[in-house]
């Protein structure tokens, strides 16, 4: 991209202020961001957000790639203990609709012990909604990645199909930013 993602603009926010927003307007029951340690910018974005510090949690070797950024979080000692579900949420998917969010929470509400995961055009997409069993395995899988650590856990998924053009795009180039952009606003995403 070229520049940090989670610091683009988005609608009156940045991309990490929507996805918070939009998390909450969900009534997810904690919304956590996953930093790289000493990441200023973002520290002071999160801040400016009125974030607060213990909702934090500080990867300290991200070169090591998201996945390592999500065993992080998955062996973070800050969680609420009544939780019972985790959704693994990209950085760069702001453009998803509310409604894409709302059917993936009411598929996994409907199968509570599965790891729950939208399918567009037949392919897996995110964000991930996971039981607090196959949770707490990512703090201490072997597997490489979550794609791997997904597939070793396949009799335990569940897959929902989901009519939102806006799983298949990533924000990885500029164009894709644009196309995001194009996406939110068609969609009304904006906060």
């Amino acid at each position: 991209m070229g520049r940090p993602k989670l610091l683009l603009p988005w609608g009156a926010t940045t991309v990490v202020g929507h996805l918070i927003a939009q998390w909450k307007r969900q009534s997810a029951e904690q919304v956590v961001v996953v930093c790289a340690q000493g990441d200023t910018a973002l520290s002071a974005e999160l801040d400016g957000l009125q974030f607060p510090q213990e909702a934090r949690v500080f990867n300290p070797d991200p070169t090591r790639g998201m996945f390592s950024s999500i065993q992080c979080a998955a062996r973070w000692s800050g969680w609420r203990t009544e939780l019972s579900h985790w959704a693994i949420t990209l950085g760069d998917q702001p453009h998803l609709k509310a409604e894409t969010l709302r059917a993936l929470l009411e598929f996994a509400r409907a199968h509570p012990e599965k790891i729950c995961q939208p399918l567009w055009q037949e392919h897996r997409k995110h964000p991930v909604v996971l039981p607090a069993k196959a949770f707490g395995r990512l703090g201490t899988t072997g597997e490489q990645d979550l794609s791997r650590f997904l597939q070793a856990m396949s009799v335990d998924r569940a897959f929902c199909e989901i009519n939102d053009p806006g799983l298949e795009v990533d924000i990885d180039h500029p164009s894709d930013y644009e196309r995001a952009l194009a996406l939110a606003a068609s969609s009304r995403v904006f906060s």
